[in-house]
């Protein structure tokens, strides 16, 4: 149930069966040369369309933007603060928590460490201030890398690079612009700099090259499922 195109009464319908709401957070980032700066935000909204044509479930539409840190200096980056992002995440469930919705997936296909500890810190608040809610809070990177062991052959690969081409090679063929050289970041240990192009000039963090339509749907594919479980823990209430 995609909510950006349902009416008010097949709401109303599907609540009545339905609990779970799927919240796609994404980013307006810089991905290396070759991807579009939606892709944290493609990928995580595909996975929800996916998941919700296997069981039922509302998805939201994606929040288009984040907390980018280690890309503020690359060309086309936009990020909002932490705070915003927490306040946002907040706002959300609370509204639909007020509409019936009593469990929520938050995933996010940004893998930032502060915009991924924003989500989580308020996530927990939220779970002390609404009694019903359950609620997961999840990095569609961490699915894929979890689940891909053994099809990424990539070391560390991380942002714009085997694991993030391949999917946006798969859902979004014509959003790909060639490729990139393989590159990872050489931030100096513990020391905060303000340029951080300087130490990451492409934005790559992995290679490219290794990225195939086939290893794109199978990632994605392995992440659906991932979700899929989490929705159907979510509804059994083990977890509370």
């Amino acid at each position: 149930m995609i909510l950006e195109e349902m009416t008010m009464p097949q709401v109303e319908a599907g609540l009545q069966t339905c609990k779970t709401v799927y919240i796609p957070f994404g980013s307006l980032e810089e991905h290396g040369s070759h991807l579009p700066l939606s892709t944290d935000t493609l990928q995580a909204y595909e996975v929800g369309k996916r998941a919700a044509e296997r069981i039922p479930l509302f998805v939201a539409p994606p929040v288009p933007y984040g907390s980018c840190r280690s890309t503020n200096r690359h060309p086309g980056t936009i990020s909002i603060s932490t705070s915003t992002l927490r306040a946002l995440l907040k706002d959300l469930v609370r509204s639909f928590y007020r509409q019936g919705f009593r469990q929520v997936i938050a995933l996010t296909g940004h893998a930032g460490g502060a915009h991924r500890m924003a989500l989580q810190d308020a996530g927990e608040e939220l779970l002390e201030e609404l009694s019903e809610l359950r609620m997961a809070v999840v990095t569609e990177y961490e699915l894929a890398k979890e689940q891909g062991r053994g099809l990424v052959e990539t070391p560390g690969d991380a942002h714009a690079g085997e694991i993030e081409t391949s999917r946006i090679m798969h859902s979004h063929p014509h959003l790909v612009q060639g490729t990139a050289s393989e590159e990872y970041p050489d931030f100096p240990v513990g020391i905060l700099v303000r340029d951080k192009r300087k130490y990451w000039p492409g934005g790559v963090w992995g290679d490219p090259s290794k990225a195939t339509v086939a290893k794109g749907a199978l990632l994605e594919q392995l992440v659906v499922d991932r979700v899929v479980e989490l929705v159907r823990l979510l509804d059994e209430g083990r977890y509370v």
